[in-house]
């Protein structure tokens, strides 16, 4: 029985390479944050992992027909425009402190899904050798 890396990774490969592009769109609000009219944006991170996750064969299952599914979205992190709480006068949306505090939430986001593909490739290494 052949082992792929998609199967062996799971979806941590998909979420590592989230929070890349996520990392990278905060970076540039937050270089922009005096740039007059700028608009801060973002990616829907929910509907990336969605799309992976649909990609891959797994589906969510509902316990109730009632209950609401999770949308699909279109998995290359389509980036949106973030609604802001107090526009600055220059027509800016960016708030730095609050973008900041995304940022760093998403480096540990980062850190904690490499982190698990750390273990599994420690994991897939321990299998080989026979451990």
């Amino acid at each position: 029985m052949a082992i792929t890396f998609d199967k062996a990774l799971g979806i941590h490969e998909h979420a590592l390479n989230a929070r890349v592009k996520r990392a990278e769109v905060l970076a540039n609000n937050l270089v922009n944050a005096d740039t007059p009219g700028f608009k801060a944006r973002d990616v829907d991170f929910q509907s990336m992992l969605s799309q992976a996750q649909a990609s891959q064969g797994v589906e969510m299952a509902r316990s109730h027909a009632g209950h609401i599914g999770i949308g699909q979205g279109d998995g290359d992190g389509q980036l949106m425009y973030r609604t802001p709480h107090q526009p600055s006068l220059d027509g800016n949306t960016v708030d730095a402190q609050q973008e900041q505090s995304r940022f760093m939430r998403n480096a540990m986001d980062y850190q904690a899904s490499f982190q698990f593909l750390s273990s599994k490739f420690s994991g897939l290494t321990k299998a080989i050798k026979g451990e």
